[in-house]
């Protein structure tokens, strides 16, 4: 069962993720103490985090965290000003990113935490 976009604002703020705009259903996050910007899409009832698509070669990682799942196709949305652009189905580049949803809160730490070594190496 996925985790509701609430819990998720609860986890966030816990784990001293900042929180820098909303702009619809985007919100933009930064890891705690790093400059590495995230995103949380909250349409619908169930949220997902999107990373940059640079993290991809950690995939595997992030998807063996038990209640992480990776979308599979990029998330696309023109309010990820921090990620690159690429062509998605229009006539001009979007930024786009890879989106993750969530069974839990456990989940989510987990996956920031993973986020976080791999951007801030101990």
């Amino acid at each position: 069962m996925a985790i509701e976009h609430s819990d998720v604002l609860t986890v966030l703020t816990e784990l001293n993720c900042r929180s820098n705009y909303k702009i619809n259903k985007i919100a933009e996050y930064m890891l705690p103490e790093l400059k590495e910007p995230f995103y949380l899409q909250h349409e619908g009832r169930y949220p997902q985090i999107i990373i940059r698509p640079a993290f991809e070669v950690f995939l595997a990682e992030f998807t063996a965290i038990k209640g992480v799942h990776a979308k599979e196709n990029y998330y696309h949305s023109a309010q990820m000003t921090r990620f690159p652009t690429r062509k998605n189905k229009g006539n001009t580049e979007v930024h786009y990113g890879m989106a993750f949803s969530f069974d839990g809160a456990k989940a989510i730490r987990a996956f920031i935490h993973k986020l976080i070594s791999i951007v801030k190496p101990q």
